[in-house]
């Protein structure tokens, strides 16, 4: 009983600890014990996550450009060797994202293609790759990222989906096209070890301050 009951008030703590309020929690080692096993958990869900992504993956990999993407390499490894993709990747070194990106994650990536960033309006990319506007940059390709793997079977009609940015992003699924805000799907669930990534035709533009 005496256990139970001490399981009972490590439980209580745990969930105290979770709401932000430390009032009724004062054991220190009660504490470290919730954030331990929070951490835990943690670890434990994003491994799952990894190792789904690996098992959903194609061995051989996915073709882009003519050149396979494995699920062995991370999402900038892939990426580097996609020639259709070699703005944004130069736009991901320009914004200091690379090492995040190669990061454990997991991520979901949005990439748009080279001809994507050619319909910015005229010298909106050159603007952006300026080391002045390096934390605008940074701002529209973390509106490409999503915290977490999602292929294209998890991407539902009218979803929306909170960006690393902080700013949403809308699903919609039509003639067996799954678009994101005005993007098109050309080449979904390109596996990595971190994560996935789905080529799109089009730039994704956080709203404006404000709007």
């Amino acid at each position: 009983m005496k256990k139970n009951l001490r399981n009972a008030s490590f439980a209580l703590c745990a969930a105290v600890l979770s709401a932000g309020s430390l009032s009724s929690c004062n054991d220190t080692k009660t504490q470290e014990n919730a954030t331990a096993e929070t951490e835990a958990i943690a670890t434990v869900d994003s491994a799952a996550m990894l190792t789904d992504s690996a098992r959903m993956a194609k061995p051989e990999g996915v073709m882009v450009d003519g050149v396979a993407m494995t699920p062995d390499k991370n999402i900038i490894q892939n990426a580097v060797q996609a020639s259709s993709v070699s703005t944004l990747v130069r736009a991901v070194s320009a914004a200091d994202l690379g090492g995040t990106l190669s990061g454990p994650g997991p991520f979901t990536v949005f990439a748009p293609t080279n001809s994507a960033f050619i319909q910015l309006p005229q010298g909106a990319m050159a603007g952006l790759m300026k080391p002045e506007s390096k934390e605008k940059l940074k701002g529209v390709l973390t509106y490409h990222v999503i915290a977490g793997r999602l292929v294209a079977s998890d991407l539902k009609d009218g979803q929306e989906l909170t960006t690393v940015n902080g700013e949403k992003v809308k699903i919609s699924v039509k003639g067996g096209k799954i678009m994101i805000n005005n993007a098109t799907i050309q080449i979904p669930d390109v596996i990595s070890s971190n994560g996935v990534t789905h080529v799109i035709d089009q730039v994704l533009l956080p709203p404006a301050p404000g709007a």
